[in-house]
């Protein structure tokens, strides 16, 4: 869909918060435009990206939201590690964790970027695979100031709808 037709539907809803998502938002080349376009608007824009492409194109007023694919996504290698020396003190940085190998590795990324004096640090259990209960023992063991987030689209809708 392009810009103005996104903004059309956007104008069907009362709210003025909005997350642009994928895949991979980034990919889009039209997406700092739309991003642009909401805030212009008066609506507060998050952008949650996978962290594979340079979230600077973004407008400065956008929370970019970069997850980082942990080691049990098989795609932990595709991230820009430079996009964390980008981010700024409103943006979120978000692990989908599926085992105690990712939590370990996450605390370890955390450390390497002091991201946890730059910016908010969110951990998500990876949906049907890590019990949120086990992940947020793990949080309060490690004493870690990180948020426990998560991925509510997928309780109220999975597995039957895609796309919301």
């Amino acid at each position: 869909m392009d810009v103005e037709l996104a903004l059309q539907e956007m104008s069907k809803f009362n709210c003025a918060l909005v997350e642009i998502t994928g895949g991979e938002p980034l990919l889009q080349k039209e997406t700092s435009e739309l991003a642009s376009r909401l805030i212009e608007q008066g609506n507060q824009v998050l952008v949650e990206t996978n962290g594979t492409k340079n979230i600077d194109v973004l407008p400065e007023p956008a929370i970019r939201i970069m997850d980082i694919k942990c080691p049990g996504s098989g795609e932990s290698e595709k991230t820009d590690w430079e996009n964390l020396r980008r981010l700024r003190s409103n943006d979120n940085v978000k692990f989908v964790i599926a085992s105690r190998v990712d939590f370990e590795w996450s605390v370890q990324v955390i450390k390497k970027y002091q991201l946890l004096s730059r910016t908010v640090v969110l951990f998500s259990p990876t949906f049907g695979i890590l019990d949120p209960g086990t992940l947020a023992q793990w949080i309060l063991e490690s004493s870690l100031p990180v948020r426990l987030q998560l991925q509510l689209h997928k309780y109220i809708w999975a597995p039957d709808r895609r796309g919301v």
